[in-house]
């Protein structure tokens, strides 16, 4: 129960903090923020606390494993025996598993089923909400989609778009994850915590970005579905798939070589010259927002460690650090941690974005390198306002 109530004021103070911060108090969309808060409540209530919603968590996450199953069938022929039985190695049983979902995602995005389901579901929510209809569409589109890729689908829109609707429109893109690499998070963390924090991270994004940065929905907006893909044929559609998942592979690969490195040589410094490391350090640091979160007293710094190494490094890090403590942890951490991991909050990603603006329009890659910092921090909040939600009910 106390846990609970900290949960509570944690949700009010990250609320208030994106209120401070705002750069326009005065036009904050109050009822646009109580509907998604509740929209949230709703979701998280129906897939943790009824008897369809478990079943609902639980067929889909057995559905993913499945698929995914399919996914192994490629990895064996093209790498089986490169590996003894009963051994794993990070890159083809994780990994790889990215090459095929990136081309399952191809598809479903070449034939409109993505596409449509994402600019209804968008469209839904800006009508009940009053917010734009391409904030919106950005927000659920990001939740299947990576930072580069949400961002290109709107790109019609980003040369008459103001500061603060670019600030938005990032946020979402830095706070949520792609469904491309939905399969390796699940077999790192328990799936119902993947599935959640996606969409919750879609509405947090939101709530925190809208108070921080509010726009007035005084356009008329129109969608085209057809930027989503620049696919010409479903063959051209599968084959872009597997070489974007492909170089997604690579690029994690190669980003873990040098984080993990780093970070075991950075360990051993701080130890050396502090009698610490910096993972313990980061653990102390991040141990009140922990708290904060309704993460139980005596697992706030090894849950503040591992939301430190996210933040510095990237989520595959930090799940790397996390997986083998998942057994000791509470429930309640683990499912708020797991959580707070599946996003792309993080440094790195402030380049990525920028860069990814930049390649349609420099003039605003200008700007939001300006502010990117400020994104990081919108993305981070709600990446915690997405774990209180689920702490407090899971």
């Amino acid at each position: 129960m106390v846990n609970i109530l900290i949960g509570i004021l944690g949700f009010f103070l990250v609320l208030g903090l994106a209120y401070l911060i705002s750069n326009d108090k005065k036009n904050i969309n109050y009822k646009a923020i109580a509907i998604m808060v509740v929209l949230q409540i709703i979701i998280t209530l129906f897939m943790f606390q009824t008897t369809i919603g478990l079943k609902l968590v639980e067929w889909i996450s057995n559905g993913v494993t499945t698929v995914l199953n399919f996914g192994y069938e490629g990895i064996d022929f093209v790498l089986g025996g490169l590996v003894q039985e009963g051994q794993t190695v990070f890159f083809m049983n994780v990994l790889m598993l990215i090459i095929f979902t990136s081309a399952l995602l191809s598809i479903l995005t070449y034939i409109r089923v993505l596409p449509l389901a994402i600019k209804y579901i968008g469209g839904f929510l800006a009508k009940i909400t009053g917010l734009s209809t391409v904030v919106t569409f950005n927000s659920i589109n990001s939740i299947f989609f990576g930072q580069s890729e949400a961002l290109l689908a709107i790109k019609s829109h980003l040369a008459r778009m103001s500061d603060n609707k670019l600030f938005i429109i990032s946020t979402s893109a830095m706070g949520s994850v792609s469904a491309s690499i939905m399969g390796s998070y699940m077999t790192m963390v328990p799936p119902q915590y993947v599935l959640i924090a996606m969409i919750l991270n879609s509405l947090s994004g939101l709530i925190i970005a809208t108070m921080m940065a509010p726009i007035k929905n005084n356009e008329k907006e129109e969608i085209d579905v057809k930027d989503v893909t620049g696919s010409k044929s479903l063959f051209e559609a599968i084959s872009n798939g597997a070489l974007d998942g492909g170089k997604v592979a690579l690029i994690v690969a190669a980003m873990l070589v040098a984080y993990i490195a780093l970070m075991a040589l950075l360990n051993a410094m701080f130890d050396g010259i502090f009698g610490m490391d910096l993972t313990t350090i980061l653990g102390y640091i991040f141990a009140p927002i922990a708290w904060l979160m309704g993460i139980p007293s005596n697992e706030i710094i090894t849950a503040g460690s591992i939301m430190g190494t996210k933040l510095a490094t990237n989520e595959f890090v930090a799940m790397l650090q996390f997986q083998p403590l998942i057994g000791e942890l509470s429930e309640k951490t683990v499912a708020i941690i797991s959580t707070f991991l599946i996003s792309f909050a993080n440094f790195s990603s402030i380049g990525i974005i920028s860069g990814s603006i930049q390649a349609i329009n420099g003039e605003k890659a200008a700007v939001v390198a300006k502010f990117g910092l400020k994104i990081l921090l919108a993305a981070t909040m709600a990446s915690t306002l997405t774990s209180i939600m689920v702490g407090l009910f899971s």
